[in-house]
């Protein structure tokens, strides 16, 4: 026979029911409370995935607590309806195998959409869901250096720098072109858009605008050493004129980028402040890209196209200097010191180019 709950263990559940639930306070729901388009769209797809799924969940779920309720022993009224030697229903299998077909399809074809429509390779096309962008304006672009372990940002048409500190000016649509001076990591801002690798010797994009002014965080979502877990960053959504303010202070406030001061730079630090850079040599973004950051290093993109003209011949066998990649990081930490287990930048006075001891691995151990 059945056993109602007594009244004071259904009391007892209502009060615990809220205690229960306060670990889940400390909960971060940025994802779910966007301010950007992408983000938006992401959202959209994870509630509409969520749902479509949940169209199967739930009934099965209810149908095997309705079941075990209604064909409990105590329940004698069904004992005309059960027939134990049921096997099949032509009905419910068309029911059964149906369903989920249908909501595979639904998924397979919003999946097929939203990869294409959300690609972060590809310009956006609108501002929010009201509003299309103006084939005449120009997105404003972001250079992002992914280093051990802060994160550098570039803004070429403006002639500024910023370290662990991003600002993009509401409705306007941004490009970043996201790279990495040593090890793969991943640039996130939740609220914004959804997250692409920074990998060194490539150049990653993202497409994103901010829809309002709002102050978030973003961070590394790739392990990448020691300073992972500081791997963050403030990132501000401002009003046009408050972004010309912050512009203006950078200007203001902040020193020369040259490539001696992105060396400096590039050496692995923990919990970097928050840094300002007036002016920015031009192209250092592709000589980090290049791999050759380095006065007097070779760049990958001239070492391509000497490979696709079939190479520079006999005399350049002993043209090495401007060639050595052995290990990782080799374009900004310095050789000889790597061997000593001390971290320094490869223009470091005492510096030298030998690679004949300790292979890359464990040179990249040792920083690590």
């Amino acid at each position: 026979m059945s056993h109602p709950s007594s009244p004071k263990w259904t009391r007892l559940f209502c009060w615990s029911t809220p205690i229960l639930a306060l670990p889940l306070t400390a909960c971060d729901w940025v994802v779910m409370n966007p301010s950007g388009d992408i983000a938006v769209q992401q959202r959209d797809l994870i509630l509409i995935s969520t749902a479509l799924m949940l169209l199967i969940v739930v009934p099965v779920m209810a149908m095997v607590v309705w079941f075990a309720w209604r064909y409990r022993a105590a329940n004698k009224a069904v004992d005309k309806e059960y027939d134990p030697d049921w096997d099949h229903s032509t009905k419910l299998e068309l029911l059964i195998w149906s369903a989920p077909l249908l909501i595979i399809i639904c998924l397979g074809a919003l999946t097929w959409v939203s990869t294409h429509k959300l690609d972060p390779y590809r310009p956006l096309d609108r501002i929010d869901a009201k509003t299309a962008i103006d084939p005449k304006v120009k997105p404003l672009k972001v250079e992002v250096v992914a280093l051990d372990w802060k994160w550098l940002f570039i803004y070429p048409e403006l002639g500024i720098a910023t370290v662990n500190e991003l600002a993009v000016p509401t409705n306007v649509p941004v490009r970043f072109d996201i790279t990495a001076s040593t090890v793969m990591n991943s640039f996130y801002i939740p609220e914004l858009a959804g997250q692409i690798y920074a990998m060194p010797g490539m150049k990653t994009q993202l497409h994103a605008v901010a829809n309002k002014a709002v102050g978030g965080v973003g961070f590394s979502a790739n392990y990448s050493g020691a300073g992972f877990s500081h791997m963050r960053f403030g990132y501000h959504a401002l009003d046009q004129a408050g972004f010309d303010a912050w512009v203006a202070k950078v200007k203001a406030g902040g020193s020369n980028l040259d490539r001696n001061a992105y060396l400096t730079l590039a050496k692995p630090t923990e919990k970097a402040p928050v840094a300002y850079y007036s002016t920015v040599e031009p192209k250092l973004f592709d000589a980090v890209v290049n791999l050759c950051p380095k006065p007097g290093q070779r760049c990958m993109g001239e070492l391509m196209r000497i490979n696709m003209m079939g190479g520079a011949g006999k005399e350049s066998a002993r043209e090495t200097e401007g060639l050595k990649y052995d290990f990782p990081g080799s374009h900004v930490i310095d050789q000889t010191e790597r061997n000593k287990g001390v971290q320094t930048a490869p223009d470091a006075p005492g510096a030298e180019n030998d690679h004949s001891s300790h292979s890359g691995a464990d040179a990249h151990a040792q920083h690590r």
